[in-house]
């Protein structure tokens, strides 16, 4: 099979771990016989140095003849003047907007051998396996109008969070879908005693309950989801919210895991496809993220994380390619190095083997040819 993917670095870290998917990518193609074609592209912080935008012509052009998105990271200290008229994160918002990718999977897994790693007490931490789904091109980082201005009376700004019956709906319908093939159990987070949106949102989440009467469904006030994820976290099947709810609880919940750099993401059209089911090629590629951010303090260090990365390249090859052999492939490696103590410095403990980003995503893609 050729596979064309797009390689989008970006910031800080980002072309590090994309860099170590790319390699156990090519060791998956050797092992099962695919070919992946690379296709690169800038994007983020390092083009509007080189180029003054976010997302030039090019990388789009380049993003929309592939067949699926590997996405480092943008951002960093040098380009967060908020005055600024264009931000690293605009390429990526535009991304998302423009190829359609409103359903953000982020699965929240919890590794036997890395429960040290996490703040929270081993047994909080017993049986969580999450999914929370953000929806990705609405609300808040969208609404119109979206300004700041200065009179008489001072600075000001505003931006306005706004959604549509249909853009709930669609992101709902992929939760119950996605429940559905789980255990059967969606919590919806708004915050309908406060915002006209929430109100909208519960109800909507509330009529559609009514097609999938095997799912049970709950509705949870984001404060109360953010308590709910560190006092009991193992209670959650499929999380569903908005884009800022979404944001923000993913990246809490990543403590769970003892860090970011082990928690992967997927930003799709449609649901990810069931398992022994292949989705059709063709179309808008599908795009595929650690949740980190370009993590600027550690760059060039060669101390990054790739697990998230690695993982989400295993995302790639089973929701967009159908290859869900290989796929596991990937994982099974995964967790073999991290079953022989080899960490890297983020969730390393007393008494761990203590790696670099290329040594571990070496020792992945010769765990992956083996």
């Amino acid at each position: 099979m050729d596979l064309k993917i797009a390689v989008i670095g970006g910031d800080g870290i980002g072309p590090e771990v994309t860099a170590e998917s790319v390699k156990v990518l090519d060791a998956i193609g050797r092992r099962y016989g695919h070919d992946f074609t690379w296709r690169t592209g800038e994007m983020g912080g390092c083009a509007i140095d080189k180029y003054g935008t976010p997302l030039p012509a090019e990388t789009m052009d380049t993003i929309l003849g592939c067949d699926a998105i590997l996405f480092g990271a943008v951002g960093g200290p040098k380009w967060d003047d908020p005055r600024a008229k264009t931000r690293p994160e605009d390429g990526i918002l535009r991304i998302r907007k423009e190829l359609g990718l409103f359903a953000n999977v982020r699965p929240i897994k919890v590794y036997p051998d890395l429960v040290g790693s996490s703040p929270l007490r081993p047994e909080r931490l017993e049986g969580v396996d999450m999914v929370i789904l953000r929806e990705l091109t609405g609300g808040l980082y969208f609404g119109r109008p979206k300004k700041r201005w200065e009179n008489a009376r001072g600075r000001r700004a505003v931006d306005t969070l706004s959604y549509t019956e249909k853009e709930i709906e669609r992101i709902v319908r992929v939760g119950f879908e996605m429940a559905r093939n789980r255990r059967k159990k969606l919590t919806s987070v708004d915050k309908a005693n406060v915002l006209e949106t929430g109100r909208l949102w519960r109800e909507i989440t509330t009529e559609l309950h009514h097609e999938y009467r095997d799912v049970e469904l709950d509705h949870v006030l984001v404060d109360n989801a953010a308590m709910q994820l560190i006092t009991n976290p193992a209670q959650f099947d499929v999380i569903v919210t908005e884009n800022t709810f979404g944001d923000i609880l993913s990246d809490e919940a990543s403590v769970l895991s003892g860090s970011m750099g082990m928690l992967p993401s997927a930003s799709l059209t449609s649901p990810p496809p069931k398992k022994g089911v292949r989705r059709r090629r063709g179309g808008k590629p599908a795009l595929y993220e650690p949740i980190h951010g370009s993590a600027p303090d550690i760059s060039g260090h060669g101390v990054a994380n790739p697990v998230a990365s690695l993982i989400s390249s295993a995302f790639m090859l089973r929701w967009s390619f159908g290859l869900h052999e290989e796929a596991d492939a990937i994982e099974k490696a995964i967790d073999a190095v991290m079953s022989e103590g080899f960490r890297t410095r983020d969730i390393a403990d007393e008494g761990d083997k203590c790696i670099g980003t290329v040594q571990f995503g070496d020792m992945v893609a010769s765990a992956v040819g083996g």
